[in-house]
């Protein structure tokens, strides 16, 4: 019997070792890579700051203030990032440039210590590419909000590996988020019934 923190683990006599896949990775003093540093991105940035991190991300344009203030800094290259980040997070729209931003190519530039996250979009993501880089421990680990198609179906091999999370599309499902995009959603039609700049305004790329 192994005892620790309160935790017991039976091991037979004859066991020369048990399985520790539970273990976590520390977040504290990591390097997070954020692809995408626009309000999400950001505000992404500020919670990592809390844990120490080291924070680099890649931008279409540098974030001089938002660098400064987090203590981030800038990648102008994203292989840079790749290459440098124990974890790598996706915050950026779905656009014909970052369909499959992230293919074989980028994966195999990760540390295979590296856990890719995506909170953006699924096709942001090469999947066949991901899958492959997962089987073959190109990378750790992958945890995916988003996925192309969603949902998956129930036979797609992402569903059969154990180094993946998936959540469906649910990163925002909270009471308090959804009654604020509620109120968002009300501010911005009020806004253009009574002819005043709609406070949350999205501009077509």
């Amino acid at each position: 019997m192994y005892s620790h923190a309160g935790c017991h683990i039976a091991v037979s006599p004859d066991t020369k070792y048990f399985a520790v896949d539970w273990l976590g990775v520390e977040v504290t003093r990591a390097t997070l890579g954020i692809i995408g540093m626009g309000s999400i991105g950001y505000k992404v940035a500020q919670r990592a700051r809390a844990f120490n991190m080291r924070i680099l991300y890649h931008n279409r344009n540098r974030r001089r203030k938002e660098e400064e203030a987090v203590g981030a800094h800038y990648c102008a290259k994203m292989e840079d990032l790749l290459q440098q980040s124990d974890f790598v997070m996706l915050v950026v729209n779905l656009t014909p440039e970052t369909h499959k931003l992230i293919g074989k190519k980028e994966l195999r530039l990760m540390k295979p210590t590296a856990t890719l996250i995506n909170i953006s979009r699924g096709a942001v993501i090469d999947q066949d590419a991901l899958v492959e880089a997962l089987q073959n421990k190109v990378i750790r680990a992958a945890a995916l909000d988003v996925t192309y198609p969603e949902p998956l179906p129930r036979d797609h091999p992402l569903l059969n590996l154990n180094n993946v999370i998936i959540t469906p599309h649910i990163g925002t499902a909270t009471v308090q988020a959804l009654h604020m995009m509620a109120e968002e959603a009300i501010a911005n039609m009020l806004a253009v019934l009574n002819d005043q700049p709609i406070p949350s305004e999205v501009f077509p790329k």
